[in-house]
């Protein structure tokens, strides 16, 4: 009778390592969730970083995007335009 009792709290011990000890189930739980976070926010910057290359090129090499941001994202207007004011 004695044995079987050291036997099963020394089962409940090794169950309660296994899931809540260092690299146990939790552990891996937790881990594999920052990891995919991780993984998002990866192709996140990837995409961006993608897009960043994109306006890049096109800023060297399109003198019509030059001239569209140039106006659009600046302000700034071309020799012989004709700018309107709105009073305040």
């Amino acid at each position: 009778m004695r044995i079987g009792r050291y036997v099963l709290a020394f089962a409940l011990l090794i169950g309660i390592l296994i899931v809540f000890g260092n690299r146990g189930l939790v552990d891996n739980y937790v881990i594999r969730e920052r990891l995919d976070s991780l993984k998002k926010f990866n192709q996140e910057m990837t995409n961006e970083n993608i897009e960043l290359q994109k306006t890049a090129h096109l800023l060297r090499t399109d003198l019509a995007y030059v001239e569209m941001v140039a106006r659009n994202d600046l302000e700034m207007v071309k020799k012989g335009d004709l700018v309107y004011r709105n009073a305040k």
